[in-house]
C-alpha cells in the first residue's frame, strides 16, 4: 500500500470550490503538485496566492506531469465530460465535482470509460461524509429504522435571490438545463439515496424561474461573491426553485424542494426519513446533531460522538465530541476515504464514497425531472 504522502494530485479550477479541494488535500497529507486555471494568467495568480509551485499552461501540460496521480475536476459543469475523458485516457485517477456531466448520455459513457480504466473514479458528493450521515446510513443498513416509508426535505440557499446576483451556473450552456436541481438538488438526491439505500424509480416535477432577467457582469465573478462594475441584461431559462415528488424502488414515497432564492437560507440541506420502526432527520446547518424519532419512547438527539456512533459513522469522524465538524471537514473526510482506496489499489468493499455509477444515477434523475416538468407527467427513470 502506498502512503497518502506518496500520491501526487492536481486541481483543475481555482475558484471557491477548487480552493476547498486544495486545502482539504493538504490537510489529508496529499501532495498538491499544481493547479490549472481558466487562463494561464489566472492560474499563475491563484497558484501564487495559494502557495502552489506549478500553474499549468494547459490540460495537456497537466496530464503530462508524471508526478500527478490524481486529478480533481472543479471546472464548470460543461467541462467535466471532456476533462474526465482526457484524465482517464492519460492513466490518472479522478475526483470530479458534481454533477458528473451535463446529461445522462454523457454520464453513461463516463461510467463505461471509468470501468475500463481500472482507476479510482469518485464524484464529489462530500455531504455523505458528515459523520452523522454515515451513522444514519449504518442505522438503516442494520434495520434500526425498519422499512423505509417516507422521505422528505429540501436544499435551500439564497445566494441567487437578487436580480443582480450572477454566476456561470445561471448559463445553461455552462451549467446545464437544470440549475437548482442539477447543482444542489443532486446533493439531496445522492445523500438520501445513500442514507436510505433506496433509488428513485419515477418523479413528478415542477420547475420555477422567479427571476427571469438578471444583470450579468462583463467581468468574472467568484461563486458566493457580489459582482461589481458594468452589467448587461440577460434572460434566464434555468430553474431558481423546484418541487419534486418521488417514488422509490421499495414503494416508499418522497417529496423534496430546491431553491437558490430562499432569503436567509444560506446552505440548508434537510432530510427526514420515516421508517416503520423509527425516524431520523438531519440539517446541514446543525450538522453535529441527528434527530431520532420514536413512537413508544422518548425522542432523541444524537450528538456526533465517536463513543456513541456506529462503526460506519465513527470511521468518518475526525474531531472529538463537541468540536463541530463542518463543510471543510466533510471534504477532508471524503478525500481521506478516496485516497486510502487509491493507496490500496482500488475501491474497497466497505467504501462509502460516491462512484461514477452514483453520479450517473443522479444525471438520470435530473433528465427525468426535466422531462417531467416539460411534459407535465410522472416520468420513470427507466425511460432515461
Amino acid at each position: 500500500m502506498t502512503s497518502l504522502a506518496g500520491i501526487g494530485s492536481a486541481v483543475i479550477g481555482t475558484g471557491f470550490i477548487g480552493t476547498v479541494h486544495l486545502q482539504a488535500l493538504r490537510r489529508a497529507g496529499v501532495r498538491v503538485e499544481g493547479v490549472l486555471g481558466s487562463t494561464p494568467e489566472r492560474g499563475r495568480a491563484r497558484a501564487d496566492a495559494l502557495g502552489v509551485a506549478k500553474a499549468y499552461a494547459s490540460l495537456d501540460d497537466l496530464l503530462s506531469d508524471e508526478t500527478v496521480d490524481v486529478v480533481h475536476v472543479t471546472s464548470p459543469n460543461h467541462a467535466h465530460y471532456p476533462h474526465v475523458k482526457a484524465i482517464l485516457a492519460a492513466g490518472k485517477n479522478v475526483v470530479c465535482e458534481k454533477p458528473l456531466a451535463m446529461t445522462s448520455v454523457e454520464s453513461a459513457e463516463m461510467v463505461e470509460i471509468a470501468k475500463a480504466s481500472g482507476k479510482v473514479c469518485a464524484v464529489c458528493y462530500n455531504i455523505r461524509f458528515y459523520p452523522l450521515n454515515q451513522h444514519a446510513h449504518g442505522m438503516v443498513r442494520a434495520g434500526e429504522l425498519g422499512e423505509i416509508r417516507f422521505v422528505t426535505g429540501h436544499y435551500h440557499q439564497d445566494w441567487l435571490a437578487k436580480p443582480t446576483d450572477w454566476n456561470w451556473r445561471l448559463e445553461s450552456d455552462m451549467g446545464g438545463a437544470l440549475r437548482s436541481v442539477g447543482d444542489i438538488g443532486t446533493h439531496w438526491v445522492d445523500l438520501t439515496s445513500f442514507v436510505t439505500g433506496q433509488l428513485a424509480v419515477s418523479v413528478m416535477a415542477d420547475l420555477s424561474t422567479f427571476i427571469e432577467e438578471r444583470q450579468k457582469p462583463t467581468g468574472p465573478v467568484e461563486t458566493f461573491s457580489s459582482a461589481e462594475g458594468a452589467t448587461e441584461t440577460v434572460r434566464i431559462g434555468t430553474d431558481d426553485a423546484a418541487m419534486i415528488m418521488i417514488r422509490y424502488e421499495n414503494g416508499a414515497r418522497g417529496v423534496m424542494s430546491t431553491s437558490q432564492i430562499n432569503v436567509g437560507r444560506k446552505n440548508s440541506l434537510q432530510w427526514d426519513v420515516a421508517g416503520s420502526q423509527a425516524s431520523a432527520a438531519w440539517d446541514s446547518e446543525t450538522p453535529d446533531h441527528l434527530f431520532l424519532g420514536h413512537r413508544d419512547g422518548p425522542n432523541q438527539t444524537l450528538m456526533r460522538d465517536f463513543t456513541l456512533m456506529n462503526e460506519t459513522g465513527t470511521a468518518a469522524a475526525t474531531l472529538p465530541p463537541g468540536h463541530v465538524e463542518g463543510f471543510a471537514d466533510s471534504f477532508f473526510n471524503f478525500f481521506r476515504a478516496v485516497y486510502r482506496d487509491i493507496a490500496a489499489g482500488g475501491r474497497q468493499d466497505a467504501s462509502t464514497w460516491a462512484s461514477f455509477d452514483d453520479g450517473h444515477y443522479e444525471m438520470r434523475f435530473c433528465d427525468a425531472v426535466l422531462k417531467s416538468a416539460r411534459e407535465g407527467r410522472w416520468v420513470d427513470l427507466s425511460e432515461i
